[in-house]
């Protein structure tokens, strides 16, 4: 999931925006009860009342800083929702969807040597290419090479490849140091699903569509494999994240730490950014529980649709992977604001 980063979010309704053509676009909105949501009893609320201190001092609208100055004084966290903040459902009825991202793990080097061939490269100036960014193969072929851009060097061209798609990493030196890396930018060009057109190709079973199955394509057929993942036009550029406290996360969208099963990358067309989301997942892992809408991604688009933040390495890896399920997203928002939005209850 590609991490961008979030800049100032114009939330028309927040604006007060009521008349015209962009009244005509703006959602539809629906207040609940605390005893409506699923399981809000037996969550543990104060680990999501950490997880929003992280963010809240990001939100301007006024309504928030009285509320984020509240939240540092140690309330009960539970208390503390049910008192400030009445649960919204953005667009009541809308099909949810909820998935997963995390942060992965890497095995690299400073310098180009042995098995680390795949650079992670930093942002080109804005000069460097007036005509345009390059493709992923026309990078791949050293279209950046020798211009100083080199981060790390890693060994694995599918691990590399699932950064980008992520967003965020940790890349491991063999003296037991490491660096963790953000999105910095990306090349403009179209994103195709490299999975997708192996399995369009016949090169792999749907069942095979996982990084741990694409893995062992590219390792069995190195230059095929190469060549579907340059399928995807799509290249991400990154930053290296320095004196960022290594307890912490890695960073999201607000340019602060997310919270493993805490996070959520929501739309910001349709979520306040920054705002408690609770989320009601079915499937294998249901979860009930709060969360806070600190990140983004390219894929996450509709007001009921989510990205789950799993965690660090292969563990969290493969939970989201495996998480595709229906649901249902509750946003908490300012007693003001959700009276004005919903006021009919």
């Amino acid at each position: 999931m590609w991490r961008a980063g979030i800049w100032t979010v114009i939330f028309l309704t927040l604006a007060g925006i009521s008349s015209g053509a962009a009244a005509q676009r703006m959602p539809r909105y629906k207040t609940l009860g605390y005893d409506q949501l699923l399981g809000w009893e037996r969550d543990n609320h104060s680990a999501a009342l950490q997880a929003f201190l992280l963010s809240c001092p990001d939100i301007s609208a006024k309504e928030w800083p009285p509320l984020c100055a509240l939240a540092k004084t140690n309330p009960n966290a539970k208390t503390y929702f049910e008192t400030f903040f009445t649960p919204v459902i953005v667009k009541p009825g809308a099909k949810g969807l909820f998935t997963g991202y995390f942060e992965p793990e890497l095995n690299g080097s400073r310098r180009r040597q042995g098995k680390f061939q795949n650079p992670i490269y930093k942002t080109p100036t804005s000069d460097t290419f007036p005509d345009g960014m390059p493709t992923r193969l026309e990078i791949d072929n050293g279209a950046l090479a020798g211009k100083g851009l080199e981060i790390a060097w890693v060994d694995d061209p599918v691990e590399a490849y699932y950064l980008h798609i992520q967003g965020s990493g940790r890349i491991n030196f063999s003296d037991g140091t490491f660096i963790r890396v953000g999105y910095a930018g990306e090349n403009g060009h179209i994103y195709r699903s490299a999975a997708r057109e192996m399995v369009r190709a016949g090169e792999i079973e749907m069942a095979q569509a996982s990084i741990e199955g694409i893995r062992r394509f590219v390792q069995n057929n190195p230059q095929r494999g190469r060549e579907l993942l340059q399928h995807n036009d799509s290249f991400v550029f990154f930053r290296e994240l320095k004196n960022h406290d290594e307890a912490l996360g890695p960073m999201g969208a607000l340019d602060r730490p997310i919270t493993a099963l805490r996070t959520v990358a929501v739309d910001p067309r349709y979520t306040q950014m920054g705002a408690p989301v609770w989320v009601e997942k079915g499937g294998q892992f249901a979860l009930r529980q709060l969360f806070i809408a600190q990140d983004v991604g390219s894929a996450i688009k509709g007001p009921q649709r989510a990205d789950i933040f799993f965690g660090t390495g292969d563990l969290a890896g493969k939970l989201a992977g495996q998480t595709k399920n229906g649901g249902r997203m509750v946003v908490l928002l300012p007693n003001a604001i959700a009276k004005r939005l919903a006021p009919e209850r």
